[in-house]
C-alpha cells in the first residue's frame, strides 16, 4: 500500500494559497512547502489556458526540487469583459501580484456596465515528478458578481469586489473556513484530494 508523499512543493509564492493548502493537507501528514523556500524561481507562464500554465508551473517546481509538486492556476473571469482578466488576473494592471492595482483597473473597466456576472476559476495540477505522464488535474468554479466598490478586509486578490449572492457578502467578508468550502479553489482541492486518495490507496 502506497501513501501520500511526506512533502509536496507548492508551485506558488502566494502565502494565502499556501495557508489554504497547508490546512487541507496536514490531515494526511503532508508538509506543504512554498517553492520560494526551496530556491525555486517563478517560471514564465507561457500557456494560453489555466491548465497549460498549471502544468508548466508544477513541472518546473518538481524538476528543480525533485519533489512531487502541486500548481494552482486561478483567475477571475468576467462575462462583460469577454472572459478577462482570465489567465492574466494576477498581472492585470501590469505588475504581478499588484492586487490593489488589479482591482482599480477592473472597477474602471466595469464602470457603467450593467452585466456584473463573473466567476473565479481554478485549475490544480499534481505531478509526482517532472516527467509524470499522467498528472492529476482538477478544476473548480465559483460564481458571483463584481461590486462597484471594495468591501471586506480578509482574503486576497479580487476578493473585496467579488460578491457571493448565496452568502450575501463579498469573498473578503467571509470566514476563511466557509470560503475554503465554497470557493473555486476549495472545490478543486476536494476533487484533487479524491483523485490522490485513489492514486495512493
Amino acid at each position: 500500500m502506497t501513501t501520500f508523499p511526506k512533502k509536496i512543493v507548492l508551485a506558488s509564492g502566494n502565502q494565502g494559497k499556501l495557508n489554504e493548502f497547508t490546512s487541507l493537507f496536514e490531515q494526511f501528514g503532508v508538509e506543504m512547502v512554498a517553492q520560494k523556500t526551496l530556491g525555486v524561481e517563478d517560471v514564465p507562464e507561457t500557456g494560453t489556458t489555466f491548465v497549460e500554465n498549471a502544468i508548466i508551473k508544477a513541472r518546473h517546481a518538481a524538476k528543480v526540487t525533485g519533489l512531487p509538486a502541486i500548481a494552482d492556476d486561478s483567475g477571475l473571469v468576467v462575462d462583460a469583459l469577454g472572459g478577462a482578466p482570465g489567465i492574466y488576473s494576477a498581472r492585470y494592471a501590469g505588475e504581478h501580484g499588484d492586487s490593489e492595482g488589479n482591482i482599480t483597473k477592473l472597477l474602471s473597466e466595469m464602470e457603467g456596465v450593467s452585466n456584473r456576472a463573473a466567476h473565479f476559476f481554478c485549475t490544480l495540477v499534481f505531478m509526482q515528478h517532472s516527467d509524470d505522464p499522467v498528472p492529476l488535474i482538477s478544476q473548480g468554479k465559483w460564481k458571483g458578481n463584481i461590486q462597484t466598490e471594495r468591501q471586506g478586509s480578509d482574503g486576497f486578490g479580487y476578493d473585496p469586489v467579488f460578491y457571493v449572492p448565496t452568502h450575501e457578502c463579498t469573498a473578503a467578508e467571509m470566514a476563511k473556513a466557509e470560503k475554503n468550502k465554497v470557493s473555486h479553489r476549495g472545490k478543486a482541492l476536494v476533487t484533487l484530494l479524491d483523485s490522490m486518495r485513489q492514486t495512493f490507496a
